[in-house]
């Protein structure tokens, strides 16, 4: 019995002697001391999110304008927009044309009232006016402080200025006769108004200049029953001597002496 509890402590010790080495070369690992806990960072506040920024929104597009297909010329460019009418002003009263015709204010049955009523009462007078041989002669003058308006009525009633006599176109005035009559149209002009040529009177005579006969031309009849005379003077440019030779009773106005002297209409007369 005791030989076996030797033998088993021998083979025990036998065993444990390796593990004693080995505790012996290979010491249990020192447990090193733990890192000191590091404290921990204060907590930072939650960064807050950038901010957006308010973007303009844009403004809603205009819808476009109506296409409107509009007829196209021949060159391929639409026509041009028209614009729309103006609205009609106050119609103005027309002002009396500055024409003397055989009708109308100048009309056989017309008188200073008529005329006054026509041309407006400041614009109409009651005066002498000049006759032949430097007399004077009461008359209805149109415009008497404008030349240019100047007109001349006569009446076969001074008394009560009615019954048309004669209407006389004279010095600067710009009124025009039946025919196209004007004063300071060449002789020439007048001759192709007439149609044909005409006798005058001499300027060496009382009547100097004056239309004597119209021989059956177009200013021998005027519509409305009047007739028309008139008389020439020669162009004051003219020389003495060419003057003298335009002499007589009668000349006629496609005479070389009278187309010397140039002469113009200088005075026209409508009567009754």
């Amino acid at each position: 019995m005791r030989t076996c509890v030797r033998v088993w402590l021998a083979a025990a010790l036998t065993a444990g002697m390796p593990l004693a080495v080995h505790a012996q070369h290979f010491p249990p690992p020192i447990d090193e001391p733990a890192p000191a806990a590091q404290p921990a960072p204060p907590e930072q506040p939650p960064a807050k999110a950038p901010k957006k920024k308010k973007t303009a929104r844009p403004a809603p597009a205009e819808a476009p304008p109506p296409v409107v297909n509009l007829p196209v010329d021949p060159d391929g460019m639409p026509p041009p927009t028209e614009a729309p009418p103006a609205a009609p002003a106050h119609p103005k009263a027309a002002a009396p044309a500055h024409a003397v015709a055989c009708s109308g204010p100048f009309a056989k049955n017309s008188s200073h009232i008529k005329l006054a009523q026509i041309f407006g009462v400041q614009n109409v007078t009651y005066t002498e006016v000049d006759g032949p041989k430097n007399s004077k002669l009461p008359a209805t003058v149109l415009y008497p402080k404008d030349p240019k308006r100047h007109l001349e009525v006569l009446w076969n009633n001074p008394a009560g200025r009615a019954d048309t006599s004669v209407v006389v176109i004279t010095g600067q005035s710009t009124w025009t006769g039946p025919k196209g009559l004007r004063l300071g149209l060449p002789i020439a002009a007048l001759e192709k108004l007439n149609g044909k040529p005409f006798p005058i009177a001499g300027f060496d005579q009382d009547n100097a200049g004056q239309a004597l006969d119209w021989q059956g031309g177009a200013l021998e009849k005027v519509p409305g029953g009047c007739k028309l005379g008139l008389s020439v003077a020669p162009d004051a440019k003219a020389s003495a001597e060419a003057k003298g030779a335009a002499a007589g009773k009668s000349l006629m106005s496609n005479d070389a002496v009278v187309r010397a002297v140039n002469p113009k209409v200088a005075e026209i007369i409508i009567g009754y």
